[in-house]
């Protein structure tokens, strides 16, 4: 730790909710958060969305922000640009790492520039229809639909035959305008959150039916997280992915990295996320608790990294 006492840390803000499709579950980590700062003598406050954020702190009641707003706005530069201007400090990634981690498309596209393993992919815009026989032929079957800006599989539709891929692109514009489309890999799901320069543990994800799903993620109770989830030189080698994949983005401070494992052992980096859950479902906290860092000490040491500079 870098401190040890809580005064350190001024007034903090813990930032939830606002108005994206992560609401729910931005409240969930929120509350999480706010309950173990406070447990910890942090003073430590609830604030609901950037509107009512940035008014305390124009007015001068917050030291610092600690950022659980999941989604747009709380987590594709949006807010972390507001901070900056007003140089307040704050956890996760800065303005840059923020955007890039958030928009799927132009993530993967630096992935690509490094040669960092990514499924192949299409995209569909505002600007132009969708060109169906010209995404099957690059992307083939399967393939998985997903809004370019959202998380929590919102909006995301699996395709494994071609008429139904017109009806998956209607399903990911309900929610976005940009949308990606991309090879579905087939085989095991993990994730690897990283906190500091640390990748920790990966998790393997096993959920009932077959799809990790907005249901499987947050409501349901019978999702397997298997934790560690590889071992020996593939866990080193998922890590070590991950953290690559982090930094190619320019996050900081916090996250949580997505990839696929197929059956030819291959990983596969689907994408990152700068400000993940925190709720009682939520998998940083799960690896986290793998090398003893208990959801307490793990929310203590993400707001100590705002004692650093404030993110560019």
């Amino acid at each position: 730790m870098k401190v040890s006492d809580p005064r350190t840390f001024g007034r903090v803000a813990v930032v939830m909710g606002g108005n994206s499709a992560e609401r729910e579950v931005s409240l969930n980590s929120g509350a999480g958060v706010l309950r173990a700062l406070c447990q910890r003598g942090v003073d430590a406050h609830p604030v609901d969305g950037i509107p009512a954020l940035l008014d305390a702190l124009r007015a001068g009641h917050f030291a610092r922000v600690f950022n659980v707003l999941h989604g747009r706005g709380g987590e594709d530069g949006v807010l972390q640009g507001a901070l900056c201007a007003l140089g307040v400090p704050y956890t996760g990634s800065g303005v840059l790492g923020s955007a890039l981690g958030m928009d799927k498309i132009r993530c993967k596209q630096v992935w690509q520039t490094l040669k960092l393993p990514t499924p192949r992919y299409a995209t569909v815009d505002a600007r132009h229809p969708a060109d169906i026989d010209a995404i099957l032929k690059a992307v083939g079957l399967p393939l998985i639909v997903k809004p370019v800006h959202e998380g929590s599989t919102v909006g995301i539709t699996r395709v494994h035959q071609a008429e139904a891929l017109a009806a998956g692109i209607a399903a990911a514009r309900v929610h976005d305008r940009d949308i990606l489309i991309e090879q579905l890999i087939v085989g095991d799901e993990y994730t690897v959150g990283i906190l500091g320069r640390q990748a920790l543990p990966s998790i393997r994800i096993v959920p009932s039916q077959g799809f990790y799903d907005y249901q499987a993620k947050y409501r349901a109770n019978d999702t397997q997280y298997l934790c560690p989830g590889l071992t020996g030189a593939a866990e080193t080698e998922i890590q070590a992915l991950a953290l690559a994949a982090f930094d190619a983005i320019g996050g900081s401070g916090w996250g949580r990295v997505d990839v696929m494992r197929d059956a030819d052992a291959g990983l596969w980096l689907l994408e990152v996320n700068t400000a993940p859950g925190m709720t009682d479902h939520s998998l940083v906290p799960k690896a986290a608790a793998e090398i003893g860092i208990d959801y307490p000490e793990l929310c203590w040491r993400i707001l100590e990294q705002s004692l650093d500079e404030v993110q560019p």
